[in-house]
């Protein structure tokens, strides 16, 4: 919440009372705590049902009966066990009730602990912070706890992951008393050596005895654990390096160290040992001198996530369900402008939350960013990124975003939504790019899911669906595909041109649009990219709803698969993508409902006619392709044209009318010109300027009001 908190917010539609202000904020607050206790609920009971065998396995491994606590001999002669002695000490009275441990009682004892958590997260946000803010930062971060891949695997797994993360903040932020604050971290560390490394942070921020307890308290534990298992300390400590080569490979993608990097590039033996004892000791001052710069600045909760982000890169195995470290470090603020200031939270959040499968395409030029992102968020945690400084100018300032003026309307409560008026300036490019990737693996999920995960699951319905469209087409006298199908086969130029639209137009017309809007016109591109986002959303509930098989794949039809040759339809092939979408969302057609979005933006916004014109070719193309290659039925056009319909409703109705640009008096530096007229006069925008204050640069900015009133009318 501290993060996104910017000035330039949207002007007010009307005065709102202070008793009306407070009452939406408490009915915000109880919302966001009615999700996080509905995702707390969640995790529990995918915990739960899951069968015995294969939940919480790895508590299972060190307590259950046939644990390594129970077995006599060293804990780690299996290698299951990867925890400390002084772990292994602290788990051994439970081998006794392991059965209850196993149950409620374990899963409800960690749910407690992520509470825990992020209410201590919450209130160790730098101050001062809003009283909004302080309302709802708590809910905020134990549903983001809830969601992050590491809470989730420490539930699933029945792991202790948690427990130095809350112990390290109640050390730093809630207990008094420096010998207490590093008896809590001492303890954190004999549990995950790495912790170790906020005895520097305490040290040089001038808390010299909560250092030394920390250290202590360390050694204190780990001696304790020593006399009491001599064998296994020394396995853990000198055999095994602190717990080096226990447990998974090393090189697996689970580790998300610098260690585990290097080793999935292909570095071994000594090579890779100095390359990593260099990396790791020069992300350790690095990141360490920032973690003492931010906390000297009142910033004690991002350097407490930047030192833990350190951690993760010089652990030699850094596990999943240990990277929490990650999350924390949402508490800097990055960014001069206030559009830009969602760009980290949000990066951060989808690393943490999604599958890195989502979050990158499947290349293989990208796998090693893809199998290293977690360790990639850290790493620039610790060491790269520009973390503001509260001294700073536009850390509570921000360069405001701008908006346009309100467009009156014939209907007052349109737009439904008065703070998503339309913004001037354009939206960060790595957000975007970060955003449109994301959204297009959760279509692509979705999709496949809508017929139970498998490319042939649903078949039957959707044939079924299939006889029912051609039999409505039928009565309308508009059944034209198998006509046209068949004729195109027999002109082979025609039939190479339409399977060359179909399969090449598809994301590229889509693509470019959205590109030359975000370069040269950014306040369209957010509401055509608006419009574009709510008709796919609508198709995805169509293809949820209505499985059907398009003509190509309906055996008794007799159609010609143009584009991928005869189908076995038993087991379809159309190409390189087989795997990954879903043959039988064919209603509402995308091909046709983006071709429809880019016809009708191209033809609102182009300020010649015959770009109108050309605009307007390509639907018409696209509907002939579809229909011609087999791959929809008419009907599916109409579908896609619905659904874009409601997008570019649903968009009026949140956002209100779409802006018209007017000229405005040149010579404001800063401001580009814009002209558009009713007539449909061009619209250029100028691209010099010195850059105003309130935008992302002289060229990104458009200057748009809302039309002028006639004489003797109030547009109100």
């Amino acid at each position: 919440m501290a993060n996104v908190e910017h000035g330039g917010r949207p002007g007010d539609f009307g005065a709102t009372a202070p008793g009306t202000a407070k009452a939406r904020l408490g009915l915000v607050r109880a919302g966001l705590w009615l999700i996080a206790a509905v995702l707390a609920v969640r995790q529990v009971a995918v915990v739960l049902s899951t069968p015995k065998g294969e939940r919480l396995t790895d508590l299972e491994t060190w307590v259950g009966p046939d644990g390594v606590l129970h077995v006599n001999g060293s804990l780690y002669d299996s290698t299951r066990f990867t925890g400390t002695p002084f772990g292994g000490l602290v788990l051994k009275p439970l081998t006794k009730a392991a059965e209850q441990a196993l149950g409620w009682g374990w899963t409800f004892g960690t749910l407690l602990l992520v509470v825990a958590l992020g209410l201590v997260a919450a209130r160790a946000l730098p101050q001062p912070v809003s009283r909004r803010t302080a309302l709802l930062a708590a809910p905020v971060a134990i549903s983001l706890l809830m969601l992050s891949l590491p809470v989730r695997n420490t539930l699933y797994l029945g792991q202790t992951s948690i427990i130095p993360v809350l112990l390290v903040l109640l050390g730093c932020f809630a207990v008094r008393g420096e010998r207490t604050s590093g008896l809590l971290i001492g303890l954190a560390a004999a549990l995950q050596p790495t912790v170790l490394l906020f005895a520097p942070l305490l040290w040089f921020t001038g808390r010299r005895r909560a250092a030394v307890s920390s250290g202590l308290t360390f050694a204190a534990l780990t001696a304790l654990a020593w006399a009491s298992m001599p064998h296994d300390s020394y396995t853990y400590w000198v055999h095994h390096l602190a717990g080096v080569g226990l447990g998974r490979p090393a090189d697996d993608l689970g580790n998300q160290s610098l260690h585990g990097a290097l080793l999935r590039m292909g570095v071994e033996g000594p090579v890779e040992i100095g390359l990593f004892l260099t990396l790791g000791t020069a992300v350790a001052v690095l990141g360490l001198r920032r973690a003492v710069r931010y906390a000297r600045d009142g910033q004690l909760l991002l350097a407490v996530a930047i030192t833990g982000c350190v951690a993760v890169v010089v652990a030699p195995t850094t596990w999943q369900h240990q990277l929490l470290w990650v999350l924390l470090a949402m508490a800097g603020r990055v960014g001069k402008k206030a559009g830009d200031r969602y760009v980290w939270p949000v990066a951060v959040v989808l690393v943490m939350t999604l599958p890195a499968k989502m979050m990158l395409p499947n290349m293989a030029s990208l796998y090693p960013l893809r199998d290293n992102v977690v360790l990639i968020a850290a790493l620039a945690a610790a060491t790269a990124v520009p973390f503001l400084s509260r001294t700073s100018e536009y850390y509570r300032s921000p360069i405001p975003t701008r908006y346009a003026e309100p467009v009156p309307t014939r209907w007052k409560r349109v737009p439904l939504l008065p703070f998503l008026r339309r913004v001037l300036t354009r939206p960060n490019l790595l957000l975007e790019l970060l955003l449109i990737r994301v959204g297009y693996s959760a279509y692509q999920q979705v999709r496949l899911a809508a017929t139970g995960g498998t490319n042939t699951g649903g078949r039957a319905v959707a044939e079924q669906h299939g006889e029912q469209i051609h039999s409505i087409e039928k009565f309308f006298f508009i059944d034209i595909e198998h006509w046209v199908n068949h004729a195109v086969v027999k002109v082979g130029w025609l039939e190479d041109f339409f399977n060359f639209y179909y399969s090449s137009f598809h994301f590229l017309v889509p693509l470019s649009v959205l590109g030359v809007l975000y370069a040269r016109r950014p306040a369209e591109y957010r509401w055509a990219r608006a419009a574009l986002g709510f008709a796919t959303l609508f198709a995805l509930v169509g293809f949820w709803l209505y499985p059907l098989a398009p003509p190509r794949l309906m055996p008794e039809l007799g159609f010609i698969d143009t584009v991928h040759g005869v189908q076995d339809f038993s087991q379809p092939d159309y190409g390189t993508l087989t795997a990954l979408t879903n043959q039988y969302a064919a209603m509402p057609s995308l091909h046709f409902g983006w071709s429809l979005w880019c016809g009708l933006v191209i033809a609102i916004l182009a300020p010649k006619w015959w770009m109108k014109a050309l605009g307007l070719l390509h639907p018409l193309f696209t509907v002939s392709a579809i229909v011609a290659t087999g791959n929809h039925w008419v009907l599916d056009a109409v579908g896609g044209a619905a659904v874009v319909g409601a997008g570019f409703g649903l968009t009026y109705l949140l956002q209100g009318p779409r802006p018209r640009p007017l000229a405005k008096a040149a010579g404001k530096p800063g401001e580009a010109e814009a002209a558009e007229g009713a007539e449909g006069a061009d619209n250029t925008e100028g691209s010099g300027g010195s850059g105003g204050s309130g935008g992302s640069g002289g060229s990104e900015e458009v200057s748009i009001v809302g039309p002028a009133p006639a004489k003797g009318r109030n547009p109100n």
